[in-house]
């Protein structure tokens, strides 16, 4: 009878074992499936749409990625959960380039309206303006902000503010570069004009903001 018993015992116990495998397993996969079908939806989503809000997407991609990768330190078929995810970590990095191609294209598209045909992406070093072209860039970038100024959102004016410091910045250096007095003064009276423009509109701008934001 004790025999039977412990018979039973070994196993009752392998089934409680073989069962957790099982629970573990299942658990895993279901957690690879989630990740694989955020994947799945992300990537159909077009490049430029999906640039607008990349920053919740690709946030919203590590939750999903943590949890498939605690999950594959579980699994008991770990090859199987390993290449599922290997699958949707390689389709999610393919479109992650392309997003961040698109991105690009569409910021140097935005500063090149600003500071006209002549713009080069240099992380807003501005080495490719010199004291033959930099009143012309001056002027461009007043005249487009001045006729975009009423479609310009609160992140819009800061980031232009950003882009027009580091113009002056260069344009410090410019200066001992052979900058001529006359451009030199014109290149001040669009820094006045600016000035105001950008307080008043950035200011309208949170303004609208805050209010759209308690509707």
């Amino acid at each position: 009878m004790k025999k039977i018993s412990i018979a039973v015992l070994i196993a009752s116990t392998a089934l409680f074992f073989t069962s957790c495998k099982d629970e573990n397993q299942e658990n895993a996969e279901k957690k690879i499936e989630a990740y694989n079908m955020y994947v799945d939806s992300v990537s159909n989503v077009a490049e430029e749409t999906a640039s607008k809000d990349w920053e919740a997407i690709d946030a919203r991609y590590e939750k999903v990625k943590t949890d498939a990768d605690m999950a594959l330190t579980i699994a008991t078929n770990k090859e199987k959960i390993q290449a599922n995810l290997d699958k949707g970590t390689t389709k999610y990095n393919d479109f992650k380039m392309k997003v961040v191609a698109s991105k690009e294209a569409v910021k140097n598209d935005y500063y090149k309206s600003l500071f006209g045909s002549g713009y080069v992406s240099d992380d807003m070093k501005f080495n490719w303006v010199n004291k033959d072209n930099i009143l012309s860039v001056y002027q461009n970038f007043v005249d487009t902000v001045q006729k975009n100024k009423d479609s310009y959102s609160r992140e819009d004016w800061d980031e232009i503010k950003l882009a027009y410091e580091a113009l002056d910045s260069r344009k410090n250096t410019v200066e001992n570069e052979g900058l001529t007095g006359p451009d030199n003064r014109k290149i001040a009276l669009l820094k006045l004009k600016f000035a105001p423009m950008y307080t008043v509109n950035r200011m309208g701008a949170k303004s609208e903001e805050n209010a759209e934001a308690k509707k």
